[in-house]
């Protein structure tokens, strides 16, 4: 990963509300210190990564350009605060609202393909880890 960007983002493409979350950052990253990989494209391998799929599909990732891997609400911080949002984000680290946002996340990465209206048979996915 190139050391200029703060973070990559890996986000499901296919996701209407993860896609309009994107957009959003790709709009305030005026500096391009945020790099994105949609996890859904026809040409993207999840092993090349060294992840699988499925790990990708259950909650937000985010690799440092150390190699780091971020996951979850954790994920948001990251890309906020590299926006210049930092002043706001600190918020989200105070102790009740960080679990309150932990746990929101948790659920919504699980039944996100319910909420999003692309339930296949398949309604829920599960997060490899409840609190980042």
């Amino acid at each position: 990963m190139d050391k200029t960007h703060a973070i990559e983002m890996f986000y499901d493409g296919e996701c209407p509300l993860c896609l309009r979350e994107t957009r959003l950052l790709q709009r305030l990253d005026r500096h391009q210190r945020l790099r994105f990989t949609n996890i859904s494209a026809a040409n993207f391998d999840a092993a090349s990564v060294g992840k699988t799929q499925d790990e990708l599909m259950a909650e937000m990732h985010g690799r440092l350009p150390d190699g780091i891997w971020v996951t979850g609400v954790e994920v948001f911080r990251r890309l906020y605060s590299a926006v210049g949002f930092g002043s706001v984000v600190w918020l989200t680290r105070l102790p009740i609202i960080k679990q309150l946002l932990d746990v929101g996340y948790f659920f919504f990465a699980k039944y996100r393909l319910r909420l999003t209206g692309r339930c296949d048979g398949k309604c829920s996915i599960e997060p490899t880890n409840a609190a980042g």
